[in-house]
């Protein structure tokens, strides 16, 4: 299975465990949008790949190359397959769990604790003062 591009390997096991070919990918570059002036208006460095078993769509125009914007667009069509296919045990799932956890509030009863903590260790430093 060769890509047209290279890729690590991790993202190349990841492929073979997905069963993605080559042959069953669509490359489509386009001009890109947004700020960039008259540079961006002339080159074509955004790039569109299509699965099309799975009909994924990706766009990416990350970068000023349409070479690193190629690399990056396979891995994210790679990415979005397995979180297509694995649902919450995909990779991308389990970061995206993750940064989601570490922003929710503290539960009242873990709060608590840990201010009792903080109270407890600041008895510990009161009673290591030096007495004048």
């Amino acid at each position: 299975m060769e890509f047209p591009i290279e890729l690590s390997p991790k993202f190349l096991l990841l492929a073979t465990e997905l069963n993605v070919k080559p042959e069953d990918i669509k490359e489509h570059f386009t001009r890109g949008g947004g700020p960039g002036g008259q540079k961006i208006n002339k080159t074509s460095s955004c790039v569109e790949l299509r699965h099309t078993p799975t009909d994924t769509i990706v766009r990416v125009q990350k970068h000023r190359e349409q070479s690193a914007n190629r690399t990056s667009a396979y891995k994210l069509l790679l990415l979005k397959i397995e979180e297509n296919i694995k649902g919450k045990e995909s990779e991308f799932a389990k970061k995206r769990f993750k940064i989601r956890k570490q922003k929710n509030r503290r539960s009242r009863k873990s709060k608590e604790k840990m201010l009792e903590e903080k109270h407890q260790r600041s008895k510990i430093k009161e009673i290591r003062q030096k007495i004048i």
